[in-house]
């Protein structure tokens, strides 16, 4: 064979290979199979989500994810909407307390034991994970779980001669700093809170999971199908409670709309909030913040430990649940959640990831972290409808003056009626 046709040859060849991997990159991305992931509306949250789809894309090319986004108050009916259209996603999140719903909507499907095993996840992650077990199958994991703490503006306790280091420790100590800190104007009206009220927010889980251990009691039965704060410790927790408004006149309920805008606005003292807050807060720049464990009552500690997990949508199968699998393993990664950590300000749901020196003696993120060792997580079986029951409790006390025994144990029957409802289904 001559030189010119050696020369030829080979550039035949070079084509043809050119041409096969243009082919197979062109195949592959033809082939690449695309799934959605859906979340509420949070800025940070939507932030960090873009940021590990990004990541996860990077490392998986044959895999797309598609977030999307929606209103909080419409994200349950979207998911149902879509699910009786036949257009579900393939990975969703969901609150630990929509779990009973949403398997009873068929809108999630168990995960695989074989790629999520057991062993692992009651190794690796914190405890409170359990509550997405049912009849020993866990249904979805979370990127990263939440406890509760007092946020307090160092400045107030400053100018009201407060140590700034020295946050309150106790109930008691917790309502005489508030009265140090309020003020209103010659019409009593608030210029200043002590502690911002927020019974929509948080406030609703400090009485009903917090305070009510607290003073003595439990929210529910180990169950969870039978209501248990309607008690002493139950009247004592709202009295406590509402006794902040009421009786010491610290604060008020509705104070510029939003607990938490009264603290960034700094007009509050205190508030007492979720580790989902703290990218928020870490934005403040009128004043200097800091964050402490929740003040005891008779040294009794208790805190609230809750979580959004990400679940695999019923619908998914073949590639794309083979897809949705890869991309939960990858949300629940130590990776994953690091990143959660730095972008959010929720606490890993590893406990090696949460659980270094430096997390446990960080200022922000420390009282957190110590909490999760005493926090509980109540069983629900419709958390949207058992929190109403005791938003509507507390504004009724609040707003109506509605003695404390007959609005505990008003919602204690309309909440026990949701529980007896969702059995008997």
């Amino acid at each position: 064979m001559s030189l010119s046709a050696i020369a030829r040859s080979s550039i035949r060849r070079s084509l043809l290979a050119a041409a096969f991997g243009v082919f197979a990159f062109v195949s592959s991305r033809v082939h690449a199979v695309e799934i959605q992931y859906w979340q509420y509306v949070f800025d940070t949250r939507v932030q960090a989500m873009t940021e590990l789809i990004k990541q996860f894309e990077a490392e998986n090319p044959d895999i797309t994810v598609k977030q999307m986004t929606f209103p909080y108050a419409d994200y349950q009916t979207r998911l149902i909407a879509a699910k009786m259209a036949g257009r579900d996603p393939e990975v969703m999140q969901l609150f630990y307390g929509w779990l009973d719903t949403f398997i009873a909507g068929k809108l999630i499907q168990p995960l695989s034991k074989a790629a999520f095993k057991d062993e692992e996840i009651e190794r690796d992650f914190f405890p409170i994970v359990s509550a997405m077990k049912r009849d020993g199958q866990y249904y979805g994991l979370p990127t990263a779980v939440r406890a509760m703490a007092l946020f307090y503006n160092k400045n107030l306790f400053q100018e009201a001669g407060l140590d700034p280091e020295k946050p309150p420790q106790t109930l008691d100590e917790l309502v005489a700093a508030a009265k140090a800190i309020v003020k209103r104007d010659a019409a009593g009206n608030y210029q200043q809170v002590g502690i911002a009220l927020d019974i929509a927010r948080q406030d609703h889980n400090w009485w009903r999971e917090i305070l009510v251990r607290q003073y003595g009691g439990e929210s529910y039965s180990a169950d969870g199908s039978k209501v248990a704060y309607n008690t002493e410790a139950g009247r004592k927790s709202l009295e406590f409670y509402t006794g902040l408004q009421k009786a010491h006149h610290v604060g008020q309920a509705g104070f510029m709309d939003e607990g938490q805008a009264a603290f960034r606005a700094g007009l509050a003292g205190m508030v007492v909030d979720g580790t989902f807050r703290v990218a928020s807060y870490k934005t403040i720049q009128g004043f200097e913040w800091g964050v402490a464990e929740l003040p005891t009552h008779d040294g009794k500690r208790a805190n609230f430990g809750s979580y959004f997990a990400n679940a695999i949508g019923a619908s998914a199968e073949g590639e794309r649940l083979a897809a949705a699998q890869k991309f939960l393993a990858f949300l629940s990664s130590e990776k994953a959640m690091a990143i959660w950590l730095e972008k959010v300000g929720e606490l890993p749901a590893r406990r090696a990831v949460a659980l270094t020196e430096a997390n446990i003696k960080d200022p922000i993120y420390g009282p957190f972290i110590r909490a999760l060792d005493y926090a509980a997580t109540p069983p629900m079986v419709d958390e949207t409808a058992q929190r109403q029951v005791s938003i509507d409790m507390i504004n009724g006390v609040l707003l109506q003056d509605q003695p404390i025994d007959d609005a505990l144990s008003a919602a204690a029957a309309r909440e026990q009626a949701i529980l007896d409802k969702f059995k008997a289904k």
